[in-house]
C-alpha cells in the first residue's frame, strides 16, 4: 500500500477522534439545554477548567490515567471510547467512499448518529435540534450524491417518518400503550435523507433484529415483561452505519428472503 493510503487514513482518524471530543460535549449539554459552544469544558464535580493540552482526544485520559486534573475524581472510559468509535468510524466512510464529495457527508451523518444514540441511551430521547436538522442537511446534501439524488432522499424522509408514525399507531391501538416515541419516526425520516428510500426497510429489520437479540436476554435477566424499555435509537443508527457501508450486499441479502 503507498504511504498516501495510510497517511489519510490516519488523517481520518485523528480527525474524527478530535470530532469525538466535541460529540462528547454534545451529548452532555444538549440534553440539559446548555450550550455546546461555552463555556468551555470544566470537571462536572469541581469546576476545574479542562486546558488544550489536557483535552487531546484518548491521549489527554491516558496522560492523566483517567482522573481529573483538578480533584482526582475519575473520568468516564466513555469519553476516549466515543473519541475512539468516531475515529474508526472516520476510517470506515474514508475507506468505502474514498476523496469524493460522500466521504464528508456521510462523516457528518455517522457523528450525529453517536450523538443520537449516547443521548438516546442516557436519557431515551431523541433531541429534535438534532434530528430535524438532519432531515434538511441530508435532503439537501443528496444533491451532492449521485446514487441516492434528491428524489430517492424525499422518499427516504416521507417513507421513514411515515412507515414508523404507522407501526407505533397500529401497536398503541392493539396494546393500548405507546411503545415508540416521536424521535424514532423523526430519526427514520433522517436515515432516509441520507440514504435513500431503498435503505429504510432493510434498516427497520436490521434494527428490529438487534432489538430483539439484546432486549429479550435482557428482560429474562431482570425477570421484566413485555413493558421493559429499551431505546431503539441506538439500534437504528447502528443499523444505518451498517447499511452505510454494505447497502448493496444487505439489500441483496434481504431481497433473497423473499
Amino acid at each position: 500500500m503507498p504511504f498516501e493510503y495510510y497517511f489519510f487514513l490516519g488523517s481520518a482518524f485523528i480527525l474524527g477522534s478530535v470530532i469525538g471530543s466535541f460529540l462528547n460535549v454534545c451529548i452532555y449539554r444538549i440534553p440539559a439545554g446548555k450550550s455546546i459552544v461555552s463555556p468551555p469544558s470544566s470537571c462536572p464535580q469541581c469546576g476545574h477548567s479542562i486546558r488544550w493540552f489536557q483535552n487531546i482526544p484518548i491521549l489527554s485520559y491516558l496522560f492523566l490515567m483517567g482522573r481529573c486534573a483538578g480533584c482526582g475524581q475519575k473520568i468516564s472510559l466513555r469519553y476516549p471510547l466515543i473519541e475512539i468509535l468516531t475515529g474508526g468510524l472516520f476510517v470506515l466512510v474514508l475507506y468505502y467512499f474514498g476523496l469524493s464529495l460522500a466521504t464528508p457527508v456521510y462523516s457528518l451523518f455517522a457523528a450525529v448518529l453517536v450523538v443520537i444514540t449516547f443521548i438516546d441511551l442516557d436519557h431515551q430521547i431523541i433531541p429534535d435540534v438534532i434530528s430535524l436538522p438532519g432531515i434538511v442537511i441530508g435532503f439537501a446534501c443528496s444533491f451532492a450524491i449521485p446514487w441516492v439524488g434528491w428524489f430517492d432522499s424525499l422518499l427516504g424522509i416521507l417513507l421513514g417518518g411515515g412507515l414508523l408514525l404507522a407501526i407505533a399507531w397500529g401497536y398503541q391501538l392493539l396494546a393500548k400503550r405507546e411503545g415508540m416515541g416521536g424521535g424514532d419516526m423523526k430519526l427514520l425520516a433522517m436515515i432516509g435523507a441520507f440514504l435513500g428510500w431503498k435503505a429504510i426497510f432493510p434498516v427497520i429489520f436490521l434494527a428490529s433484529l438487534g432489538g430483539t437479540a439484546i432486549g429479550v436476554p435482557l428482560m429474562l435477566l431482570r425477570r421484566e415483561d413485555t413493558r421493559l424499555a429499551l431505546p431503539f435509537g441506538p439500534f437504528l443508527s447502528l443499523a444505518a452505519i451498517v447499511f452505510l457501508l454494505w447497502g448493496p450486499q444487505i439489500l441483496n441479502w434481504y431481497l433473497g428472503f423473499f
